[in-house]
């Protein structure tokens, strides 16, 4: 198999055997074998950076559903590249992480197992080139997702938690799957490749803007942006190397990937400029801001991490206009945003993952996250107050850090989109530094928040569950490494820049890297300069100040936040769902069978009438013969019969009748298979009647009101009437050729003497697979409830 494609499979391969082989390793921890997953994997990728930053491309195929246009395509270029680094690099960290981190009593296999699945789902949708297959895979993240925070589903909390994040996700799924399919009816292809090359001759397509926005209702709720921003916070109850690796590094950032991957397609027009700018700007704006409220330490890195995707979403929409400029002066000016972007997509992913794994510690090593108890811990975790500071202070854009440099370039572009005409920007672009500027404020204040009233202050010792002390050197590793990252690219920036950031540039906007700019930490005083000193003035001044102007964020109504909106709407959901589900739930049979009737009747016979499909052409039909009539007479006296016999035996032996009279019309037929099977099935099926109806109560037949009668009559004429009506069109008609010649050639197409053998085994194999594969789960459910019922009367035996 190719290696591409063979990367994204390892990690479902792993799963798989992760139950088989954990019990068969002793006393050796799983995590270290599933290390070894994502290890390989980074260094795979690892050794095809030289070749990617050369300008090459990987491209491997294996056909899938060739008819349909769906195969296994991956590609690999500099955007997928980076992120697959960031995947399987972070994915390295966070296994190791919690080896430490989680406790004897969690399930590791079940652990893992989930890890793996979102592992290679997220290489699936980086390196996928065909819609569908990413599609699939975009899903799957969202499943695999669902079941990492709800891992500790024994809380509350955790599944509502997962809950929200699958609903939200699963619903922005959907649309981008609609906006695919949109996308290949106009340009007749599911390549993501091949739609780039041809989409510049349908931009003025009715579906071009709908497939547009839909595409961004999936990148949206996917990288939690406002409003579908709700269920990022709810997800920080899994546990944290979860919240280290799929809310900080992979998970949100798979709606970024998806917005660069379609800005060739979407890039240059005004729609999508302004709709990425802006939903970017607010979330950047409201995550921030709400993130200085938060007294837990999670929901305050979560709203950061809103914060910082809204930010590194805003910039995607700003550089998407350098499409529109071309190569130019101007399309270069507006390409450095895009360069920003995925500068502070990896800057992000340092800082955020080591946060998360500093929260990890605290609260693992404290057993507490809430702020309000903490404080003074940095004489009693030196070494995590360190990679707190090293995190907080890149997040806040500080000097001598990764976050300081791409923090400069966010600015750059902010203040270089006001001077560019572009969609408008000279009348509304002032206001795109300006939000920046004031959001980036917040973040500086929700930074030191972080680390002055967890790390500095008076130890409040009694409010914590147990005596803070370092962990073990195996949990601090992982931050280590993130922390020492987080220096060493503010130093060697463009070792980053050369290798990764112009490659993935270039994949987004061929052509274009020659405009990304080297990475410097001094650009002489200038606007973005002041910005940057203006933030830590006004943000100190807040910060400190921030008991007399924190009653503000009282000023909201309880509940008047789309957290409250949605609990509203899956209340309101489910009070309507049970007030229908009553309605129709009767627990009465014969009214089930009359809804299903009904809507048969409505349906089928609507569809022959309005339709024009009724024809019916009695002309070339062969005459009834007088033992046939006598069969339908029998069986009409019968059928009729059981409405009104008073016994179950006579009921049950004219349903009999009925079945024996059609393996008697077989017979006439000439169909002796047929009519072998009838008989076997019918008398099978009539013994095991009369067996359990043994042992049912004493049948006393209810007297119905006469309009039940009526009704059920009347449904019972009208489904008949529908199915003959059915039977004699289908048999007049002649829009297509009888397929029964081709069965005729069994033995030649087959081998078999036998043509019901040879439809069964051959024509329709895959049919009667998944018929035995039913009989088969059908078996296991039998097995398994007979298993627990003998085991049930076995322990209370065993009590007694």
């Amino acid at each position: 198999m190719h290696l591409l494609i063979l990367a994204i499979f390892i990690p479902f391969i792993a799963t798989a055997l992760i139950p088989l082989i954990h019990k068969r390793i002793g006393s050796l921890h799983i995590g270290w074998l599933v290390l070894l997953v994502p290890l390989t994997l980074f260094v795979v990728f690892v050794i095809q950076i030289p070749a990617v930053a050369n300008g090459e491309t990987f491209i491997q195929t294996v056909d899938w559903i060739p008819s349909l246009g769906i195969n296994f395509t991956a590609y690999l270029d500099g955007l997928s590249l980076i992120m697959a680094l960031l995947i399987t690099g972070m994915g390295s960290l966070v296994v190791l992480y919690s080896i430490y981190y989680l406790s004897s009593s969690d399930s590791f296999p079940h652990f893992y197992a989930y890890l793996l699945l979102f592992m290679g789902a997220m290489l699936g949708v980086v390196l996928s080139d065909n819609l569908l297959v990413l599609y699939i895979f975009w899903e799957l993240t969202s499943i695999s997702s669902f079941l990492l925070i709800a891992f500790w589903y024994h809380r509350k909390n955790s599944r509502y938690g997962a809950q929200k994040s699958l609903l939200i996700t699963v619903f922005g799924g959907f649309g981008m799957l609609a906006g695919f399919l949109m996308l290949h009816s106009m340009t007749g292809t599911f390549s993501i490749r091949e739609t780039i090359a041809v989409i510049g001759q349908y931009t003025d397509y009715a579906l071009f803007y709908p497939a547009m926005f839909l595409v961004l209702l999936g990148a949206f709720t996917k990288s939690a942006q406002f409003p579908f921003h709700i269920w990022l916070p709810d997800a920080m109850e899994a546990p944290t190397p979860v919240s280290a690796y799929l809310h900080s590094a992979t998970m949100v950032k798979a709606g970024l990937y998806l917005v660069a991957r379609f800005i060739p397609i979407f890039g240059g027009t005004a729609a999508w400029f302004w709709t990425v700018t802006i939903v970017g700007l607010v979330t950047l704006f409201w995550g921030a801001f709400c993130a200085v409220r938060q007294t837990d330490l999670k929901a305050l890195l979560a709203y950061s991490t809103i914060s910082q995707l809204g930010l590194i979403m805003s910039l995607f929409g700003l550089g998407s206009a350098a499409l529109h400029f071309g190569d130019g002066e101007r399309g270069a000016l507006y390409g450095l945003a895009i360069f920003a972007a995925l500068f502070h997509m990896v800057n992000h992913s340092t800082f955020k993952g080591a946060l998360f794994m500093v929260v990890g510690i605290i609260d693992h090593q404290v057993g507490t996250r809430d702020i309000r108890r903490l404080g003074g811990l940095s004489a009693f975790l030196p070494i995590t107050f360190t990679f707190a500071v090293i995190g907080s202070f890149s997040m806040a854009g500080l000097p001598f850090l990764n976050g300081f440099l791409s923090k400069e370039m966010f600015f750059t572009a902010t203040v270089d989109a006001v001077s560019l005409p572009a969609f408008g920007v000279s009348t509304w672009g002032l206001l795109i530094p300006i939000i920046a500027w004031i959001a980036s404020v917040f973040t500086f204040i929700y930074s030191m928040i972080f680390v002055f009233r967890t790390f500095f202050g008076t130890p409040q010792l009694k409010k914590l569950d147990r005596k803070p002390i370092e962990p073990s050197i195996g949990m601090l590793i992982s931050p280590a490494i993130l922390c020492i990252l987080i220096v060493s690219l503010f130093f060697v920036p463009n070792l980053l820049g050369d290798y990764l950031l112009k490659p993935a540039m270039s994949g987004i906007i061929p052509g274009i890297s020659g405009a990304a700019p080297q990475i410097s930490a001094w650009h002489g005083f200038n606007t973005e300069l002041f910005m940057t000193l203006g933030i830590i003035v006004v943000g100190t001044f807040l910060f400190l100040t921030f008991r007399s102007w924190h009653k503000i964020y009282s000023l909201q109504p309880a509940g008047w936040n789309f957290t409250g909106l949605y609990n509203s709407f899956l209340k309101d959901l489910k009070r309507v769902a049970n007030w229908l589900t009553t309605r129709y739930m009767t627990g009465h049979l014969p009214t089930y069978f009359a809804y299903i009737f009904v809507f048969f009747i409505v349906t089928s016979g609507g569809a022959l009438i309005f339709t024009g499909a009724l024809s019916i052409d009695l002309t070339a039909d062969s005459p009834i013969s007088f033992y046939e009539g006598m069969l339908v007479v029998v069986m009409a006296i019968a059928a009729i019969a059981i409405l009104f016999v008073k016994s179950r035996l006579t009921a049950i032996l004219l349903n009999g009748v009925l079945g024996f009279s059609i393996a008697i019309f077989f017979v006439l037929f000439r169909a002796p298979d047929l009519a072998l099977t009838q008989l076997v099935i019918e008398t099978v099926t009539t013994a095991l009647f009369l067996l359990c109806f043994h042992f049912l109560p004493e049948w006393t037949k209810e007297d119905s009101p006469k309009w039940i009668k009526v009704r059920n009559a009347m449904i019972a004429i009208g489904a008949g009437i529908t199915v003959t009506l059915i039977g004699l069109t289908v048999n007049s008609g002649t829009l297509f050729e009888s397929i029964s010649g081709y069965f005729e050639n069994s033995y030649e197409l087959t081998g078999g003497d036998n043509i019901v053998n040879a439809i069964l085994g051959d024509f329709r194999a895959f049919d009667t697979m998944l018929e035995s594969l039913v009989l088969f789960i059908a078996g296991l459910g039998v097995y398994t409830l007979i298993r627990l019922k003998l085991r049930k009367e076995a322990d209370k035996d065993e009590h007694q």
